[in-house]
């Protein structure tokens, strides 16, 4: 008897060692976190752990690549380099790749399980024996194949199963609408940069025009031709047309940035790209809102998104209804086991034996808190709300392809009218600078004459590219910028 108190001392010192040690941990845990958290609200935070983050990030490499400076770039070939390059399109890549594997996971739960087991342990006791105390010390190895399956489910796995395949598919639509997406942003910022060189190259010509005619006024001063409030007013033309130049110079530098970072390229990068006088402008639309609005709720790629969303709540109710009903698994353990005994003054020997067990199981859940019936009314309220979206989706997708065709038809009626004013404009300003030169008109005259010219000119520019972008805003509203040639596509069920 009194044989087993060094052994029940020590096991009770070691236990408390194990309780200070846990008490310990505990509590660094604690103040870890606390060094986390910001000291207050009125500052930053600064922990002087920034720098581990910082180099992490300059260790995580850009994907760059470069452009051919001498090479004039179409409209088609940055919308290809932009799909390959934009981190976006790879954002939605990966996420449809994980959708993918996320629907092998669901299957899989089709199939048994099967896993290697090897369990080894060692337990020493003091028994009563005939009167004492012996020490027994027992070994035991077992290794063992376990095999798990569950035979059926009513439901719940195949209900998994079509959730993951929705999911993908959804997936799969976001995936091409962020194409849609980045073949919108390059469209628009391309013509929105030809926009900015053709109004640059306006501001030059306006600029040059003022400059000429600054420069008769000087001479017509210098003979006495003009007076001084003449000269005046020219270079007050030629110093807004110079301030206007300057103005335009930045936008193209702008409208440059904004392509290059649509491309995935650093927002310095320089880009040639086609002259707007040598893109065809069409002179009307070839199809009808209606025709336009149809097309739109057929085929854009967010709205099937959603409708892949509804899917995904069908599959959750139908998981959440199969949890009414039974379930029955199969699993079974076979394999050796060999064991060791030691006792005090006894020999100490060793002893194989097979162990294997088979079992079902049938699991049914009678009563559960009414959790069943809450998942199921939430599972309902997804339906409901997916439907919902739909039709607020639908709506939307209306009223987009709407005005866009109408910005559209606008467009194309301001381009005529523009063509119009800038004839007519130049016109004028021709008139009015062959009057000047023969003083039937006066200077104030020609620098009318000559705002109207650079303003007809910008508003021609303009024009020009504003029917180029509505029209591709249509086909972006209607999802049309999907359909040409050799789509990409995204991981498949």
């Amino acid at each position: 008897m009194l044989e087993t108190v060094p052994y029940e001392n020590e096991n009770r010192r070691v236990c408390r060692w194990g309780l200070w040690l846990f008490v310990f941990l505990f509590i660094g845990s604690l103040s870890g976190n606390a060094q986390n958290l910001p000291s207050s609200a009125a500052k930053p935070w600064q922990s002087g752990r920034e720098t581990q983050f910082e180099e992490q990030l300059k260790a995580i490499p850009e994907q760059a690549y470069t452009l051919d400076a001498s090479h004039i770039y179409t409209l088609a070939e940055l919308v290809d380099l932009a799909e390959s390059h934009n981190p976006d399109t790879r954002v939605a890549w990966q996420e449809a790749k994980a959708r993918a594997q996320s629907l092998g996971v669901a299957e899989a739960a089709l199939f048994p399980t099967i896993s290697a087991v090897a369990l080894a342990r060692t337990l020493r006791q003091n028994t009563l024996y005939a009167g004492g105390f012996y020490r027994d010390t027992i070994g035991l190895f077992q290794p063992t194949l376990n095999l798990n399956y569950l035979i059926f489910d009513f439901g719940r796995r195949s209900g998994a199963i079509n959730e993951a395949k929705a999911d993908l598919f959804a997936a799969d639509f976001s995936f091409n609408d962020s194409h849609r997406q980045i073949i919108y942003l390059v469209t628009a910022n391309y013509y929105r940069l030809l926009n900015a060189m053709g109004q640059q190259a306006a501001a030059e010509a306006t600029l040059l025009n003022a400059q000429t005619v600054e420069k008769d006024a000087q001479s017509r001063l210098d003979h006495g031709l003009a007076t001084l409030p003449d000269l005046l007013e020219a270079q007050a033309a030629s110093a807004q047309a110079d301030f206007d130049l300057q103005a335009a110079m930045g936008a193209l530098e702008s409208a440059q940035g904004d392509l290059a970072t649509v491309l995935g390229l650093p927002a310095r990068t320089q880009i040639q790209v086609e002259n707007i006088n040598d893109l065809p402008i069409p002179d009307a639309l070839t199809d009808t809102a209606d025709a336009a609005v149809d097309r739109a709720l057929a085929q854009r790629p967010d709205l099937l998104e959603q409708v892949a969303r509804l899917r995904s709540a069908d599959a959750s109710m139908q998981q959440a209804r199969s949890s009414y009903f039974p379930s029955l698994s199969f699993s079974g353990m076979g394999g050796m086991q060999r064991d060791y005994g030691q006792r005090n003054q006894v020999t100490s020997g060793y002893a194989e034996r097979e162990s294997w067990n088979v079992e079902l199981d049938l699991q049914w859940t009678l009563f559960d808190g009414l959790r069943r019936e809450h998942a199921i009314a939430e599972a309902k309220a997804r339906q409901a709300e997916a439907r919902a979206q739909i039709d607020t989706l639908r709506d939307q997708i209306s009223d987009e392809v709407w005005r866009a065709y109408s910005d559209a038809k606008t467009a194309l009626r301001q381009r005529r009218a523009a063509a119009a004013l800038l004839a007519s404009a130049d016109k004028s300003y021709s008139a009015a600078l062959k009057s000047y030169d023969l003083g039937l008109r006066n200077l104030l005259d020609v620098v009318s004459a000559q705002r109207a010219l650079a303003q007809a000119r910008s508003a021609d520019i303009f024009a020009r590219t504003q029917v180029l972008t509505q029209i591709s805003n249509l086909a972006f509203r209607t999802g049309d910028l999907l359909r040409a040639p050799s789509p990409r596509q995204g991981p498949q069920p």
